[in-house]
């Protein structure tokens, strides 16, 4: 699994797996920018200059997100991050009437339910986040380091299975 292992090295930047143009550049800038999360909080990402953060596309219909969320894993890599002091950012950018679009209480519900511990969910309904770093498959996650530079983006794994026996 990808994810666990570069949660223990985030000073050192990663290959991108995938980069297509029009993406944003491992060792670069992370793209900035302000959304609202499922509460209505306004969250900037200059503002979490001086720590890590962990930008997650989730869609709770994705067998690839059930997967990580129904085994726990997730949740686990969610616990482990906010021991860290690590911001975990959800994001969902399905737009309203596809698959994925979620309101911003059933978010919280499906937070809740599934004992997730996001540090927020970022409502991305118009799909500009999403856009903006090239997001096209979920979960796929991005790691910005404590100086704002991409250290990673791609996959949680490199696993092409939704079967959650293969987790381990």
């Amino acid at each position: 699994m990808l994810i666990p292992s570069l949660m223990v090295q985030l000073d050192e930047p990663h290959a991108a797996l995938g980069q297509t143009p029009g993406e944003p550049e491992i060792g670069k800038p992370a793209p900035l920018f302000s959304a609202t999360d499922s509460n209505g909080k306004t969250h900037n990402l200059a503002d979490y200059r001086g720590k890590i953060v962990v930008l997650e596309w989730t869609n709770h219909d994705c067998p690839y997100v059930r997967k990580h969320y129904n085994s726990n894993n997730m949740q686990g890599l969610q616990k482990s991050a906010s021991e860290r002091g690590i911001v975990w950012l959800s994001v969902i950018s399905s737009a309203p009437g596809k698959q994925g679009h979620v309101s911003a209480s059933q978010a919280n519900e499906l937070t809740s339910t599934r004992g997730a511990s996001p540090t927020a969910v970022i409502l991305d309904e118009q799909g500009q986040i999403g856009r903006l770093y090239g997001a096209k498959t979920t979960p796929h996650m991005y790691i910005i380091d404590k100086s704002g530079k991409l250290v990673y983006m791609g996959g949680i794994d490199n696993n092409a299975s939704a079967n959650a026996d293969d987790i381990t």
